[in-house]
């Protein structure tokens, strides 16, 4: 999708890997040290960019994962198969190592702190990780539901269970497994339907803004059901991403 250029945030910076974690076999969130970043909001992304010792330069998108902040911000990225970028960020970016980076970019998928209505953030896989910044800066009701393989896919797995049990009710978050669910979980493996998403959306009278990030025939079959229900199309917003190359 087009996204504007903003003056200032175009510029290439250096970012020092504090700090790696790994959310999944496949998946690790780089903690990033960023001299003069004052922070983003909840939705935004950077710009990656390696250089390799011959000169050659990659740069890929990664929605930024974690809170507002200043100077440090997390991203998490899945690996893509003969990717250019992904891969190195998982299986070989330590602490120490410094990458580049420019943003915080995009200006249409975030939830900014003085909208006050209540959220509804709809994941697939790996298009959870805006929705975690949503999440873990959420001072409204907010309501998650994500759609993952298997448990062993499932990013933030942890966090999201902190952010409910602290969140005094304020955040709720429903799992939706298409593959494998965990032993003794109430449903049978499905993709995420109308009846689980009427289960977990607000009422229309409630004027919530819909989150939705994910593949993008995931993005669309959801954007549809909120519509189908009830949800003004007006009050939903889209990230969707397919194969780049990684």
């Amino acid at each position: 999708m087009a996204r504007a250029a903003v003056p200032g945030r175009l510029t290439w910076q250096p970012a020092i890997v504090a700090a790696t974690r790994a959310e999944t076999a496949t998946a690790r969130t780089l903690v990033l040290d960023v001299d003069g970043w004052t922070g983003h909001v909840p939705g935004q992304h950077v710009d990656v960019r390696l250089t390799a010792p011959d000169g050659y330069m990659a740069h890929r998108s990664y929605s930024i994962s974690s809170a507002p902040g200043p100077g440090r911000l997390e991203v998490t990225v899945q690996a893509v198969t003969d990717g250019e970028v992904s891969p190195y960020l998982v299986n070989v970016a330590e602490p120490g190592d410094q990458l580049e980076i420019r943003g915080p970019l995009g200006g249409w998928f975030v939830r900014r702190l003085a909208d006050r209505r209540p959220a509804l953030l709809i994941g697939g896989g790996s298009g959870v990780a805006p929705l975690m910044s949503m999440v873990r800066a959420a001072t409204n009701p907010t309501r998650l539901l994500y759609s993952t393989r298997s448990p062993s896919d499932a990013l933030f797995s942890a966090d999201l269970a902190t952010a409910e049990a602290a969140g005094g009710g304020r955040v709720a978050v429903t799992k939706v497994y298409t593959r494998v669910a965990p032993p003794g979980w109430p449903a049978p493996p499905r993709r995420l339907d109308a009846d689980a998403l009427a289960q977990v959306a607000w009422p229309r009278e409630a004027d919530a803004v819909a989150f939705v990030c994910g593949p993008t025939g995931f993005v669309e079959t959801m954007a549809d059901l909120l519509v189908d229900i009830g949800h003004d199309p007006t009050n939903i917003r889209t990230e969707r991403f397919g194969p780049t190359g990684g």
